[in-house]
């Protein structure tokens, strides 16, 4: 096969996945933009709602906190305690995640030094109601577990295009040429120009954002495969139930998991929702630049015995890799700059595809004898 064979296979296949997923990472693109900002939006919506806090003292112990929702559930038998979010400031609340039948994320917020519940998302203001649209049309499409695989599939299909476009950008040829566009010649090569300076810039990000959402929405299998091909197996967590033996108080499994990562801060807790599942803390490293943490005790929630500890501090290489895909695919990797820059990177789809659909048009209704493939030799 021939060199100009392979660039006219490879300029095919760019074309057409192009304009066959297109569409769809436009809407990926744009919903990405929209929630580059999310958390600060609708902390500062959520928080101008409730109470101010004032620092009195020590935080309430969370078995308080938890029974103070709990409380409030009594009357409802389908309540389940999903999981506790521990305030990262002073002036934060501590946020208790309950299901029920109706709706299976209720967030309830309670002030960390009264205890007293401030309020929940049971009746959410317009602005959480439309990042939370937001958010499903941005992994799921609106369209439920079909939706959430089809964008995972559009996730694999862009990283392909975007491979396909790194090897047809005519920068290889000459530097300059790759990053320039002529905004004085015929409107046919202004328009290429747009689209492969706007994929040279956007590529590596664009692989980043898709990839890792490829990943997630089928982690079922990238997860095993990342840590097989990374020899970075881990031992299943799962509790063994005891008959007539329900579980552990939460006061015993966080003192032992604090003492098996004696320096670093609780972050939060994910209780059992099956009678086999693990209770599972998460804690945050002074090293650890997520603020979140990725460092887990995970106990057997009737004996207590703890099952797994990761510490990330000692990542494995597939543990690596796999924490690397949140700071990626939010750009919090660099910081403020990296997040503004990712809101722009999610108009790259937009204009690439705009440009790409024009460039067929092209194609199919010439207006200069000159081929578009003869631009990217230019």
């Amino acid at each position: 096969m021939t060199s100009k064979t392979v660039y006219k296979v490879i300029f095919g296949l760019h074309r057409y996945i192009g304009l066959a997923v297109g569409l769809i990472a436009i809407i990926v693109g744009l919903t990405g933009s929209l929630l580059v900002f999310q958390s600060e939006i609708i902390a500062h919506q959520k928080y101008s709602q409730i109470e101010t806090i004032t620092h009195k003292g020590e935080m309430l112990p969370i078995e308080v906190v938890l029974n103070t929702v709990k409380n409030s559930y009594a009357s409802q038998s389908d309540a389940k305690l999903q999981r506790v979010y521990v305030p990262t400031k002073p002036d934060a609340p501590f946020n208790v995640i309950f299901a029920t039948k109706e709706n299976d994320w209720i967030e309830n917020y309670v002030h960390p030094y009264t205890g007293a519940v401030l309020g929940n998302t049971l009746n959410p203001n317009p602005v959480e109601r439309f990042y939370k649209v937001i958010y499903e049309l941005h992994y799921s499409l609106l369209a439920g577990d079909i939706g959430y695989k089809i964008v995972g599939t559009v996730g694999l299909l862009v990283c392909i295009l975007t491979m396909t476009g790194i090897f047809l950008w005519p920068g290889w040829r000459k530097l300059l040429t790759g990053f320039k566009i002529k905004w004085n010649a015929h409107p046919k090569r202004v328009n290429f120009d747009i689209h492969k300076v706007a994929g040279a810039i956007a590529a590596v990000f664009l692989v980043f954002t898709f990839f890792t959402g490829f990943c997630w929405n089928f982690n079922e299998f990238s997860e095993p495969l990342i840590r097989a091909i990374t020899f970075s197996w881990k031992p299943e967590v799962v509790s063994q139930p005891i008959p007539h033996q329900s579980s552990l108080k939460l006061s015993q499994q966080l003192q032992t998991a604090q003492a098996q990562l004696p320096s670093a801060e609780l972050r939060s807790v994910y209780f059992p929702q099956k009678p086999d599942s693990a209770l599972m803390i998460r804690y945050k490293e002074p090293q650890e630049k997520e603020d979140g943490g990725n460092s887990y005790v995970y106990f057997d929630q009737y004996s207590g015995k703890v099952l797994r500890v990761d510490n990330a501090l000692k990542p494995s290489l597939g543990d690596r890799i796999l924490n690397s895909f949140t700071p990626l695919h939010y750009g919090t990797f660099g910081g403020l700059p990296t997040r503004i820059l990712y809101v722009f990177i999610g108009l790259a789809p937009l204009i690439l595809f705009i440009t790409g659909f024009v460039m067929w048009r092209y194609r199919k209704r010439p207006t200069t004898n000159l081929p578009i493939e003869a631009f990217a030799q230019k």
